[in-house]
């Protein structure tokens, strides 16, 4: 029989958007393959992969610490029945209470950092309390997976884990075939699309602030956003769509479509794991324009397949877009081609999952060894 396999997560779209290519290939490779997230009506999706689901609730944004307790309590049941061999985690509530739970009962444990999320990012007491949680559920951790250099400098600089402990992958890659490449749209209207949360730390406000600077220079330009806004950010979106400067779409389950109808895919952000959307949008042949920080510079070979500029720089954004709409549009379709090309060489989800299974088994080889 295969060894038992545990993975924890706070929700659905972590595992099945994002990592369905590596459940598939434990599957295939013998795991018996559990996963712990909150119900969805989409369950049947992973359950079709060839695992069991159990039901655990995660809420991914309370500060409640009943709940918290709770959780690892749920965790500590949850370990104490199932008896897995390995518990693999997502995402920080889960890295921090499956970590401590598995300390308890003696279980191998590795995590994945997919971010270091906004309480590193804004500092303060929050920031505290999560690095001193980190510090105890990632202590014995057998591997930490991360999806930049930075977010893994910043947890052994301030002694979470040690230099042995980090894994730094190509994000979660991206699937080539999924996201397969097309050829652009005519050039009549140059279109950029935005696709992620819209909220202050995507950059949004710098890009409202380039896009009305845009406008006004160009009329053969359009923007596009794809996803939910935060509640401060309603009225703007409605006024924005008012006055002719977006098109808003809302939540979109499959973003293909527009990135197939767009030239480029433009996110300004403040801080990232790795950047799927940018993975994405290259995959397809579109040209980047991005943050210069780790999680979204790493897409990008500059000058050929996409640009960075300084975060929080309304005006570096402006001179992006503007040079990219005065670009001859053969020019565009080039770099939209060494976007993929960089994709298929560095981010394909393949091998990706090759490394994250290589890694996996270290551990459960030990395990045999000792058996």
């Amino acid at each position: 029989m295969g060894k038992k396999l545990l993975i924890v997560a706070n929700h659905f779209a972590t595992i099945y958007k994002f990592r369905k290519e590596l459940v598939s290939k434990l599957v295939e490779e013998g795991y018996d393959v559990i996963i712990s997230l909150p119900f969805s009506p989409d369950i049947e999706k992973i359950k079709d992969l060839g695992v069991r689901v159990i039901d655990t609730k995660v809420d991914r944004k309370s500060l409640n610490p009943i709940k918290d307790l709770k959780l690892l309590n749920d965790y500590k049941n949850l370990i104490k029945e199932e008896k897995p061999d390995l518990v693999l985690a997502y995402t920080i509530k889960c890295n921090i209470y499956g970590g401590m739970a598995c300390r308890l009962y003696g279980v191998p444990f590795m995590a994945n950092v997919t971010g270091l999320g906004s309480a590193y990012y804004r500092g303060g007491m929050l920031k505290n309390i999560v690095s001193s949680l980190y510090k105890i559920g990632l202590k014995n951790a057998k591997g930490v997976f991360f999806e930049n250099t930075a977010n893994a400098r910043v947890l052994i600089d301030d002694k979470t884990i040690n230099d042995d402990q980090a894994i730094v992958l190509k994000g979660a890659g991206v699937n080539l075939q999924q996201f397969e490449y097309c050829e652009m749209p005519s050039d009549k209207v140059v279109k950029f699309l935005f696709i992620g949360r819209i909220m202050a730390e995507k950059g949004v406000n710098e890009l409202f602030e380039a896009i009305k600077k845009i406008k006004k220079n160009y009329s053969n330009v359009e923007f596009s956003f794809i996803g939910w806004f935060e509640e401060d950010y309603k009225e703007l979106i409605e006024e924005l769509q008012r006055d002719g400067f977006i098109k808003y779409y809302g939540y979109q389950e499959d973003v293909r479509p527009f990135i197939r109808d767009c030239h480029c895919v433009v996110l300004p952000s403040y801080h990232e794991g790795m950047a799927n959307v940018l993975l994405e949008g290259a995959a397809m042949g579109r040209v980047l324009i991005t943050s210069d920080i780790y999680g979204c510079k790493e897409a990008v070979v500059e000058g050929v397949n996409g640009w960075t500029c300084k975060v929080k720089d309304s005006e570096a954004l402006y001179e992006k877009m503007r040079d990219f709409v005065e670009m001859d549009f053969d020019e565009k379709v080039k770099m939209g081609r060494e976007g993929r090309r960089y994709m298929e060489e560095i981010f394909d989800k393949d091998k990706v999952v090759k490394e994250t299974v290589e890694e996996m088994e270290k551990w459960v080889n030990q395990l045999e060894f000792c058996m």
